[in-house]
């Protein structure tokens, strides 16, 4: 796909899945049956929500036709107080179960044990039998129905990626969400596993682009419920990563190229830092990793002091991508030395070789081998917290979506950012996203750290 020219947002796409339900306090499969409403709480989170959003007017709004999603759009909308309704398509409709909905999930364990397993843990490709004795592919189906939606944003929206700026809400339900986020990073079917969506959840994703090329994605944040009272997304079974990048330094504010010129915090930096330990002082952490530089430790010095005994350790593995000869620079000064590797570094970073410096390969190998030696030491119920840089950030992230070296334009990191990665099946199993990039603490749902040079 090709690189768009970095710049301001040309069309936000805000994801919110529809507030708690009965069926989900009944632990009931849901699918597109429309039996299960909008639960009190579930109003609630839909109100808190609007009040989240308040500050984000809206072109235009979209919603799933089954009554828990409309009524999360409804309550939203009425709580921004701008008179906006949501447009519902048909395209959000939740994933069809039709053989499963109603059923208790224990129902389903004992009645259908094979699928249900199949579902948990390979979910591209299971297939079920509809009541016509056809057999379908639930969840490659509703591939194609996001990719069908996806056309109809671009259809709908796609001036603003040429013209102004644009905002679109989308409210509907959990596996249709999910598709719509692979569906908008290129990614199949097999990542539906890796990333979380809570009730009530808050999620963006920016598409940029110039004229005659195709959109670019970034995910700006995923599953923020700080607005719904925690400050994470509950967590299940298996060890848990806070992935923290470092506060603000003086660099990042003027857009310099730091790499690995050991910069400390600014004061807004230090004020991240202080806003990221408050954020995360009622949750539990049992060790702590840095990159050895000074602004991520002094990033997580800041974070652990509201947690006394907390080892921390430095690793080299976790620093900042080596820029070389870049390093220091202004973007301008470095477009004048070296513009067509400045091109290819913006439009195809896996290509480019930093002038006596290091790949996007070289910190992907290094950043993978740390995050992998510290997700494997953890036991089952612990937490730990991981404070990096953007780049070093990035390749974890990129390679926990499935993504690739060329992708990591894909993924926003924000100063005194946290990102939560759950390990259900223990480190060797696969990795579920279950936030990123939450920045509420630093002001707000939507990211307004400064941009940087990365």
């Amino acid at each position: 796909m090709p690189r768009c020219s970095p710049g301001s947002v040309s069309l936000r796409i805000v994801l919110v899945r529809h507030g708690l339900s009965s069926f989900n306090v009944e632990h009931r499969i849901q699918g597109r049956d429309d039996l299960s409403s909008l639960t009190e709480e579930g109003v609630q989170q839909a109100l808190a929500a609007g009040a989240a959003l308040a500050d984000l007017p809206f072109d235009a709004a979209y919603s799933s036709p089954l009554q828990r999603a409309r009524a999360t759009a409804g309550h939203l909308l009425n709580a921004q107080g701008r008179g906006l309704s949501s447009v519902v398509e048909d395209d959000l409709l939740e994933i069809d179960l039709e053989p499963w909905s109603g059923l208790l999930r224990r129902e389903l364990r004992e009645r259908f044990p094979s699928q249900e397993a199949v579902w948990r843990t390979a979910p591209h490709t299971l297939e079920l039998r509809r009541s016509d004795g056809s057999t379908y592919a639930p969840l490659p189906e509703l591939m194609v129905q996001a990719a069908r939606f996806r056309a109809l944003l671009l259809e709908r929206h796609g001036m603003a990626l040429e013209g102004g700026d644009q905002s679109v809400l989308v409210v509907a339900h959990n596996a249709i969400l999910r598709c719509l986020m692979l569906t908008l990073l290129g990614l199949d079917a097999s990542g539906f596993r890796r990333l979380r969506v809570d009730n009530g959840s808050i999620s963006v994703l920016n598409l940029t682009c110039g004229p005659g090329a195709e959109p670019t994605v970034q995910v700006e944040s995923l599953n923020g419920t700080a607005h719904l009272g925690e400050p994470l997304p509950p967590r299940g079974g298996g060890a848990r990563l806070l992935l923290v990048r470092h506060g603000e330094t003086d660099w990042n504010r003027q857009g310099r190229f730091q790499g690995q010129i050991d910069i400390p915090l600014n004061a807004n930096g230090l004020a991240q830092a202080d806003a990221a330990g408050s954020f995360l002082a009622s949750v539990s952490i049992h060790r702590a990793y840095t990159s050895s530089m000074a602004r991520p430790r002094q990033t997580a010095e800041r974070i652990l002091a509201s947690h006394p005994g907390v080892p921390l350790t430095a690793t080299s593995g976790l620093v900042e991508i080596g820029h070389g000869l870049w390093e220091g620079r202004l973007e301008q000064e470095i477009a004048e030395g070296w513009p067509q590797l400045l091109a290819d570094w913006k439009r195809a970073p896996q290509t480019v070789q930093m002038p006596e410096g290091e790949t996007i390969h070289d910190v992907w190998q290094r950043s993978l081998a740390t995050w992998s030696t510290i997700a494997a030491s953890l036991d089952a119920a612990e937490t730990a917290l991981v404070v990096a840089h953007d780049a070093v950030n990035k390749t974890i992230l990129c390679a926990l979506l499935g993504l690739t070296p060329a992708d990591i334009w894909m993924i926003k990191q924000g100063n005194g950012g946290v990102t939560v990665i759950d390990y259900p099946q223990g480190a060797a199993g696969t990795a579920v996203v279950a936030a990123l990039n939450l920045t509420s603490h630093l002001g707000g749902v939507l990211d307004r750290t400064a941009a940087g040079a990365l």
